[in-house]
């Protein structure tokens, strides 16, 4: 019976398919910094969906003011309990942050009942109040942009050091990223429906492995 001949070590299949990604962007990868093609590299690799190169749009110095709030230690709230559970918990506890989120807490499901309103606008409003709570990833709630959009124009929290807005669906996610452009606050997003959980994950990932890098570690 024929063997087939497979890449079984898992350090070889991830390096052979960084290398795949970046023969396949071609020319197009030649359009962002060292620091962002990561960050992409890592986008493409989740999904297996090139449009990304396309779609993924950094603002206002996003990756460099991550990296230093991430290198200070800090809290990140996310949206979705999928997002916390994929982020690397040996990699975020090396510089002292944690990732959290506020979507299962019993006061906000009863707060969230109580004023009709989702539980993600609940649990961005409770984490907005946490000074050490710097950087913010959401995949899932276009509401959730919304209410820190707002939060951040009212002044009821201070700009936080990133936003990884990713949203994905059909009502509200192409726009909540587009109105958060308005902000000029560190930023990056996907343009469009695109996005979601296992994106913000992969964008947090690219940044916090640059650190690594910087320090002769690998991820």
């Amino acid at each position: 019976m024929m063997t087939m001949s497979y890449i079984k070590v898992p350090g070889d299949i991830e390096k052979r398919s960084f290398e795949i990604i970046e023969e396949e962007l071609g020319d197009k990868a030649k359009k962002f910094s060292e620091s962002e093609m990561p960050i992409v590299k890592r986008i493409i690799h989740t999904s297996a969906d090139f449009e990304y190169a396309d779609l993924i749009e950094f603002q206002n110095n996003a990756i460099e003011s991550g990296l230093k709030a991430l290198e200070k230690g800090c809290k990140i709230y996310c949206d979705t309990n999928m997002i916390v559970n994929g982020l690397s918990k040996p990699a975020l506890s090396k510089y002292n942050c944690s990732a959290y989120c506020l979507v299962s807490d019993k006061e906000v499901i009863e707060e969230a009942k109580k004023e009709g309103l989702t539980r993600s606008i609940v649990g961005m409003r409770k984490a907005g109040k946490d000074p050490e709570t710097k950087i913010f990833i959401l995949g899932n709630a276009p509401t959730a942009l919304y209410q820190l959009k707002e939060m951040i124009e009212n002044g009821e929290i201070e700009k936080p050091a990133l936003v990884i807005g990713v949203p994905v669906g059909f009502v509200g996610a192409a726009e909540s990223k587009e109105e958060f452009k308005k902000l000029g606050i560190p930023y990056i997003t996907i343009n469009g429906r695109k996005g979601g959980s296992t994106i913000g994950v992969a964008i947090l990932h690219g940044i916090i492995y640059q650190i690594y890098k910087r320090e002769g570690f690998h991820a």
